[in-house]
């Protein structure tokens, strides 16, 4: 116990006087600061006496004395000492008073209870809970053996049989099961514990409040707090029910609020140095605003909070983990956006009874995104207010989000270009199931980013449209570059996308033509439809310059061919009319009305264009004409393409010279 108390003094010295168990300005306890797992196990293997038992200095070793008396001289006084005679044993301790619990061994005490549930209570929580799913899948299995031996075959005794086999062993296995999940239910998942877990919950958001007012030394609280109240919140909301229910605890509500602004406020907080925290509290608000209660938690707490987490949310996301921050804007929004209302994507619903029980496919069905919609209107409303009021973080949030969907985009497209070079092998082979993985997170988050951009779009449309903003000509025209090649990449006849996607793999059920078609079609109709007249112009003049744009692309969402007419193949294969559970009436007529307007504009676009020289056009994307020139160094290209690449790099594409300014350029007459 020696290494346990080293620096004890130092840290008495240290701790604030007036810290209090409960929500005090906890000090770190020594064996706390101990480099070594090792004190660690010695602390938690010696809990029950160290932390009970006051603490005392040791006192230097002292002499023993022993008479040479035989055991037959030696008398009661000889041993106990009396009349000066020190007794046998000389030197021996003198019996120590009561001593009072210290406010220091209290602070311990805390400290270990809260260490001792981070390091193994949670788990052993988390690990009763495999025995309720073990009984469900012995009832599944028990009740369709049952509708096996009802289905049998007189004329087959054998097989019967076995079926009867089966059916007694499932029948003791859930027996077995049963009984014990009843007492795991009433021993482990009792109100008690359910209560001891919450108060867990309250001193550990009590401490960090009061550790947050401390300022700079926050940053010195053991990350095990913050560990155990996002652990101790997802314990009572998972685990205790149906038998118990979070929401009759004392104070529930309230609860709820402080846990959510303490969440809202340090999952950015750069007093948190620790990667793996950081992502813990990042994960946990993700859960937190895809439930409705917890997400009106959000709404309640102060405004002033609620601005700093969504200006934190909006920061540009280059040179940070931007996924789960972007998940987190997509579920404020989820429930508005175009046929966003599902709670499950509607391919999966017309599942055959064969992947049913695919594993990544059950998993699915048990993860936040697949919660009820419960979009946020107080918090988009904060979003768009720093959008409008902040044009620089405007320019550099919706610059980096079309950076990652570019990225994100282009990663799955090479993905699953390997997929089907892999399948056509005529040798057996194997898709390595880390690589399907992959692929399919690199799906959703293009489709997670298509979704943030078609809320920015809707909430603040004059980012993009409003041109007296710097930034505004230059993204629509990313945007419309962008939304060109996913349409064409998706709906090419017989292409790459529809190959993989007829393969059925494991792992790539979330890949279809619906969720990403969806979220491009909501954007499309947001800046073509809903838009104001000079908007409208101005992104129907921007889509249809792009060299990408095909309006074949657009008569695809509504299953039509290159001539307008809807085939059955193609009505068979895709088509958004397919979906009137998911896309309402009003929605249909828009895409309706926007394939219109914009095969009326491809016509008159196609009829005023002039044939350009291939001199006079843009040597980086020969898609526009040169109109623009560098300084210092006279280069020239599309406007376009220079405020696209300035966003990110002020270098020459020519001569690598630092750029100081971009002109005009205009082309002039021959003489």
């Amino acid at each position: 116990m020696d290494d346990l108390d080293e620096n004890e003094e130092t840290g008495a010295a240290q701790r604030p006087s007036g810290a209090v168990a409960m929500g005090g300005a906890l000090a770190r306890p020594s064996w706390l600061s101990s480099p070594t797992l090792g004190r660690a196990n010695r602390f938690l293997s010696t809990a029950a006496v160290s932390l009970m038992t006051p603490r005392r200095p040791l006192a230097p070793p002292e002499k023993v004395k022993v008479r040479t008396l035989a055991v037959e001289q030696r008398t009661e006084e000889d041993i106990e000492g009396s009349h000066g005679n020190d007794g046998l044993l000389l030197g021996r301790p003198f019996e120590e008073p009561d001593q009072p619990i210290t406010e220091k061994s209290l602070l311990e005490i805390l400290d270990g209870v809260v260490m001792i549930y981070n390091l193994s209570v949670h788990q052993q929580l988390g690990k009763m809970v495999v025995v309720s799913d073990d009984v469900h899948e012995y009832a599944v299995a028990l009740k369709d053996t049952e509708e096996k031996i009802a289905r049998c075959p007189s004329r087959r005794p054998d097989i019967l049989e076995e079926l009867q086999k089966s059916q007694k062993v499932f029948a003791e296995k859930l027996n077995h099961l049963s009984r014990r999940l009843a007492w795991i239910n009433a021993t482990i998942y009792s109100k008690e514990k359910m209560l001891d877990v919450y108060w867990l919950l309250r001193v550990c958001i009590q401490t960090i409040e009061h550790s947050d007012g401390t300022g700079s030394l926050f940053a010195f609280m053991p990350e095990f707090y913050l560990n155990v109240a996002m652990n101790s919140y997802s314990a009572l909301k998972n685990y205790f029910s149906p038998s118990n229910c979070m929401e009759e605890l004392p104070g529930y509500e309230d609860t709820l609020i402080q846990l959510a602004a303490i969440l809202a406020k340090h999952f950015a907080d750069p007093r948190i140095v620790g990667t793996d925290i950081k992502d813990s509290l990042m994960q946990a608000l993700a859960s937190y605003v895809c439930y409705p209660q917890s997400l009106r938690a959000v709404e309640r707490i102060p405004e002033e909070q609620r601005m700093a987490m969504m200006k934190n949310l909006l920061a540009p996301y280059e040179q940070r983990p931007w996924a789960q921050t972007n998940w987190i804007l997509v579920r404020l929004w989820r429930g508005c956006g175009f046929g966003y209302r599902y709670t499950r994507l509607p391919h999966l619903l017309k599942t055959k009874p064969e992947d049913a029980n695919l594993p990544s496919l059950q998993r699915d069905l048990s993860i936040a995104s697949f919660q009820k919609p419960c979009p946020s209107l107080l918090l988009q409303r904060h979003m768009a207010e720093l959008l409008i009021q902040d044009r620089d973080m405007a320019a550099s949030f919706l610059n980096s989000v079309l950076n990652q969907l570019n990225w994100a985009f282009s990663e799955f497209i090479g993905m699953i270009q390997e997929i089907q070079q892999a399948a056509e092998r005529p040798e057996r082979n194997f898709v390595d199931t880390r690589q399907l993985k992959v692929c399919s997170t690199c799906f959703d988050l293009s489709v997670s980013l298509l979704r943030v951009l078609e809320m920015t779009i809707t909430l603040v449309p004059e980012i993009f449209l409003d041109w007296t903003r710097p930034s505004a000509e230059l993204l629509l025209r990313r945007l419309a570059q962008l939304l060109n090649q996913v349409l064409n990449r998706v709906t090419a006849e017989r292409n790459l996308f529809d190959r993989v996607v007829n393969l059925r793999l494991p792992g790539l059920e979330s890949v279809d033509h619906y969720p990403i078609l969806v979220a491009v079609t909501g954007i499309l109709v947001r800046i073509l439809v809903d838009s104001n007249k000079q908007g409208v112009s101005r992104a129907a003049s921007v889509l249809l310059s792009d060299p990408c744009f095909q309006l074949r692309s657009i008569q695809y969402l509504l299953g039509e061919g290159e001539s307008g007419s809807s085939t059955a193949t193609d009505r068979k294969h895709f088509s958004l009319h397919t979906y009137t559970d998911y896309i309402s009436t009003e929605e249909e007529q828009k895409v309706e009305q926007m394939l219109t307007f914009l095969t009326e504009e491809s016509k008159q676009a196609a009829a005023s264009t002039a044939p350009t020289s291939e001199d006079d056009l843009c040597p980086i994307c020969y898609a526009h004409s040169i109109s623009a020139i560098f300084k210092p160094c006279s280069h020239k290209s599309c406007k376009a393409c220079i405020n696209q690449h300035l966003m990110n790099n002020k270098d020459c594409f020519f001569c690598k010279a630092t750029i100081t300014g971009v002109d005009d350029y205009t082309k002039p007459f021959a003489s």
